[in-house]
């Protein structure tokens, strides 16, 4: 009996405006929230049961390469920061995220967020259109995958917001928009409690408290369920080898199969996709060579590199050998996004949110929570985004089989080859930690 194998992304982004707001701010152009919205289930995007097409759709390639442009320089801001750590991220889950709250910006605060998403020169409108695309592609899935995608928005309710941000958080986003008394302690556990569904379980919460002065909080959840195009034999898992970047040998349980897989070898390191599905969505795993390091290998990782990669990777039989690997991941993104350009919209004093609302406001702090398990029958992986703003206040069969042994630190990311998209990425220095 063949044993299903589930992978779960999900990501989330919570924006949250905090601040006093006076009965001033109400105009022609604002818009309170109503008192009760209820989520309603066409705001989610769900993929359908069949076998879709793995060709790479045509997108506007200036905004596909914006986005993986985006989603290393993230990356490496926080390698930087957390050396020699297991990093698990969502580049797409805090791209999506930040888009929305891009909406309410404006002057140099959007500015800002526009050089840090790699967005200058684009329209805003063709961001949104993008997004739209993205996530209604994403949503129609794969064989045995299932991605659905989900937007929210969630505002105090004295707070009025600008209609011309709710229309586009609505219209390009499919954003619920909900209305809650932020004074009622019960408040957190109702948001939480969106994230918990959204999430399958596997995130319990984004809000641990709201301020006095929280305004207003923008969520968005991606959720990932497959299997392995070729499911690895528990049989065959048994303890190996696997060395850590001081030279320390462990013991891991590691996975081994032989078949035909997308595999690149280059002069510093190896590469190989593992498809899930019928190929559409892939974990590319790249392996530096003994003569190099992941260290070394990180300093390569562009998006020009990527794009040339994954066109290098080619069918080939071979082995690979796997750690299984379980963690969790935690950080503040508010560093490396302030690294990336987008300094002003952590700045009280300057930051400039007036699409959003008459309400100054600025973000106090990005922070990121991720869950990934990569075991013989998937990969099941969680990603949560909270984003804090406050006011002021894969070569020819003839070749011999290639032998690829992950027995040292490794990056990975797992993408989608029909729209470009990378739907999370990190690194494992060490698979026995959790």
């Amino acid at each position: 009996m063949k044993t299903c194998y589930r992978a779960v992304i999900i990501s989330l982004l919570a924006l949250t405006l905090m601040g006093c707001v006076s009965s001033e701010n109400s105009n022609s152009q604002a818009s309170p929230i109503s008192s009760t919205s209820s989520p309603s289930p066409s705001n989610i995007a769900v993929s359908p049961k069949q076998t879709p097409s793995n060709r790479k759709v045509k997108l506007d390639s200036q905004l596909v390469e914006a986005s993986t442009r985006f989603g290393f320089s993230l990356f490496d801001r926080i390698a930087q920061k957390d050396v020699n750590k297991n990093i698990f991220i969502s580049p797409s889950s805090v791209a999506i995220a930040l888009s929305m709250t891009y909406n309410g910006a404006s002057g140099e605060t959007q500015q800002a967020i526009a050089k840090a998403l790699e967005l200058q020169n684009i329209k805003i409108d063709d961001v949104n259109n993008f997004n739209r695309t993205i996530q209604k592609l994403l949503a129609n899935g794969d064989t045995n995958v299932e991605v659905t995608v989900a937007n929210s928005l969630w505002a105090r309710k004295d707070v009025t917001l600008a209609q011309s941000f709710l229309n586009k958080v609505k219209e390009f986003y499919q954003a619920e928009i909900n209305n809650l008394d932020f004074g009622d302690p019960n408040s957190v556990n109702t948001i939480n409690a969106w994230v918990k569904k959204q999430t399958k379980d596997k995130i319990a919460k984004i809000v641990e408290h709201l301020e006095p002065d929280s305004m207003l909080f923008l969520i968005n959840a991606v959720y990932f369920k497959g299997k392995w195009e070729a499911p690895f034999e528990k049989s065959l898992t048994k303890p190996q080898p696997f060395t850590l970047a001081d030279g320390t040998k462990i013991q891991h349980p590691a996975m081994s199969r032989s078949g035909g897989y997308r595999y690149y070898d280059a002069p510093t390191f190896q590469a190989i996709s593992l498809p899930y599905g019928t190929g559409r969505f892939s974990m590319e795993i790249f392996l530096p060579k003994s003569t190099s390091n992941l260290k070394e290998f990180q300093k390569q990782l562009t998006a020009k590199n990527w794009q040339a990669w994954s066109e290098k990777l080619t069918r080939k039989q071979g082995l690979i050998q796997l750690p299984r690997f379980k963690m969790e991941y935690e950080t503040s993104l508010k560093s490396a996004l302030q690294n990336l350009g987008m300094a002003i919209a952590f700045n009280p004093d300057k930051a400039d949110f007036r699409n959003l609302s008459t309400v100054k406001a600025f973000i106090g702090d990005v922070k990121h929570k991720t869950f990934v398990d990569v075991n013989e029958e998937g990969t099941e992986a969680a990603a949560v985004t909270s984003v804090e703003a406050r006011t002021v206040s894969l070569r020819p069969l003839e070749e011999p089989p290639f032998k690829m042994i992950v027995d040292r630190p490794f990056f990975f990311a797992i993408s989608d080859r029909q729209t470009g998209t990378i739907l999370f990425m990190g690194v494992i220095q060490n698979p026995s930690a959790k």
